[in-house]
């Protein structure tokens, strides 16, 4: 049976990256030894690393007053980097669910903490908009997509002082006008590589602006200085990304991705929304192309853990939704292929043609 991966991550990617990373692993790049234990410091892996910055430049048209590096760990270990290296006094925080309030937490570390909106009043199923920007906070943090509740945000904020966003979870999968942060970051198990990588793309002059003296590791001038390689990378993550990006360039960039994550989304919400048995949970105008979030309408809840199985029959995988909210989601990330939705839709109508009162 085919098994169509909604993981919400690490998630799918690519066959062929898949492929490619499992020759590697045996033999990487003719060179007789395996991706896992080739040094860092060689010239073919140097060559992977600024290929993977180079096609991220391209493929997000980051401008020139723009670096980008990779470190190890994911985007809890930049909750604590981005306050450490820039909160001076205090910082605004967009709360949209768990992980901007795992980052506040963190920042509550370094200095004051001021969140200037907040969705926890609907439990985190809108994105705030309209709220005043205070101009004496040192950076604005957001989180651009909500992968437990669905949300997303579909503009890029402009910001009287410094953006900066976590895109873990919607980085490389719709246009972004890079020039509108300071900082973004994200860690890459979501559209790029396996988890222990995150990349970070800061704005020159936040490398001034650095409000404290800081271990190297922790420090973001660390990692442009040396290119990422202050202490040995994460080679296999990076090798997948590097992969990921090539085949994201093949199919068409950015661009394309976008159109085709517009026609996975619609073809699914488009499904909840004429369902009689399922409902989504998220404001329409802010609903996630990536983590699309629904459960069983009103009077059907006891239908849940049957269609679980149901789906689970079907080759369906990884669609509860999180321990915290319950109910499922259908994570669409970018190599998640439309035959997989189609597939998801068919099972839903089945399982709603037999059981609906």
């Amino acid at each position: 049976m085919k098994k169509h991966n909604f993981n919400a991550g690490p998630s799918i990617l690519p066959d062929v990256v898949l492929e490619n990373a499992a020759k590697a692993i045996l033999n990487f790049d003719g060179s007789g030894l395996s991706l896992l234990s080739i040094s860092h410091r060689t010239p073919e892996f140097e060559a992977v690393l600024n290929s993977a910055r180079n096609l991220f430049r391209e493929l997000l048209n980051i401008p020139d007053n723009y670096q980008i590096f990779f470190v190890g760990g994911g985007a809890s270990t930049q909750f604590f980097h981005m306050p450490a290296n820039f909160l001076g006094k205090k910082a605004g925080y967009v709360n949209t669910g768990v992980w901007t309030k795992k980052a506040i937490k963190e920042a509550k570390l370094f200095g004051e903490v001021e969140v200037v909106a907040s969705s926890e009043d609907k439990n985190f199923s809108y994105i705030p908009k309209g709220f005043d920007i205070p101009t004496d906070i040192d950076y604005l943090y957001i989180c651009t997509n909500n992968t437990i509740y669905g949300t997303e945000y579909k503009n890029d904020i402009d910001s009287p002082v410094p953006l900066i966003a976590d895109m873990s979870s919607d980085i490389l999968s719709r246009p972004v006008d890079v020039s509108k942060y300071a900082v973004i970051y994200g860690g890459a198990q979501k559209n790029l590589a396996p988890a222990g990588v995150s990349f970070v793309i800061v704005r020159d002059d936040m490398l001034q602006k650095v409000v404290r003296t800081l271990p190297a590791m922790v420090n973001v001038n660390t990692h442009v200085d040396n290119g990422s390689m202050y202490n040995t990378p994460p080679v296999f993550p990076i090798y997948v990304m590097n992969e990921t990006l090539k085949w994201l360039k093949s199919i068409g960039g950015v661009d394309e991705i976008y159109r085709r994550n517009v026609e996975k989304a619609g073809l699914l919400y488009d499904a909840i929304d004429r369902s009689k048995i399922f409902r989504g949970t998220v404001a329409k105008e802010d609903r996630s192309l990536m983590n699309i979030c629904f459960v069983m309408e009103e009077g059907y809840e006891e239908l849940a853990p049957a269609f679980m199985e149901f789906a689970k029959s079907k080759g369906m995988v990884g669609i509860k939704g999180h321990r915290l909210v319950g109910g499922f989601r259908a994570s669409c990330y970018n190599a998640l292929p439309l035959e997989s939705v189609q597939a998801l839709v068919a099972c839903m109508e089945e399982f709603e043609a037999a059981n609906v009162k």
